[in-house]
């Protein structure tokens, strides 16, 4: 029996996919976390053979979840679920070793199927997804990613500072380069485009 821990702040959606994948011979949901901090404590209190986790969770999203539970247990299998697969996200979670990539919309069947498959220590990225990455033209350099990322989160240039250990001078000079790589006249603005544009 492959021993699930899912993380969604959907309360219905996450019972649904909870429900569905208990009818199974195969595989077993232990815990259940409304957030990405909630998960990182019930994966190091169950220790599961698979992480299911929702991307867009507030306060800590998937991908920041995934990289602590995997700092703690490298094998660790984990899987991202999400409404939105833009290509900067898939290369995040790759990144962090996340080893299945699914959209929300996926069949209860196949999602079981995935998580046999990384339990068994394969990847699964979703086709539409990986085709929308293999097309990705962002021009955005990670760390420039990173602090659209925090912008978008409402965070100021001293707390993105203090999020990604670098110095201020450091941050406005990777927000000044997105603002001109994506036309913007401010920070905000660049992180508009860049979203809009499916980059982050």
């Amino acid at each position: 029996m492959i021993r699930v821990l899912l993380a969604d702040d959907e309360t219905l959606l996450r019972r649904s996919i909870a429900a569905l994948l208990d009818l199974s011979d195969d595989v077993e949901v232990v815990a259940q976390a409304v957030d990405g901090a909630e998960a990182v404590a019930l994966a190091a209190e169950h220790e599961p053979d698979v992480v299911l986790l929702d991307l867009e969770m507030p306060g800590m999203d998937g991908i920041e979840a995934a990289t602590i539970i995997l700092a703690r247990r490298p094998d660790q299998a984990v899987v991202l679920l999400t409404r939105h697969g833009r290509p900067g996200v898939l290369k995040r979670a790759l990144t962090a070793g996340v080893r299945g990539f699914l959209p929300k919309s996926v069949d209860p069947d196949e999602l079981e199927r995935v998580i046999v498959q990384v339990h068994g220590g394969r990847r699964y990225i979703d086709a539409d997804i990986s085709a929308a990455a293999m097309m990705d033209d962002c021009p955005l350099t990670d760390r420039e990613l990173d602090t659209l990322r925090l912008t978008v989160e409402g965070l100021s240039v001293r707390e993105i500072s203090a999020r990604l250990h670098l110095a201020s001078g450091t941050v406005r000079n990777y927000l000044s380069s997105a603002m001109q790589k994506t036309g913007s006249s401010s920070r905000h603005g660049a992180a508009r485009v860049a979203r809009e544009r499916s980059w982050l």
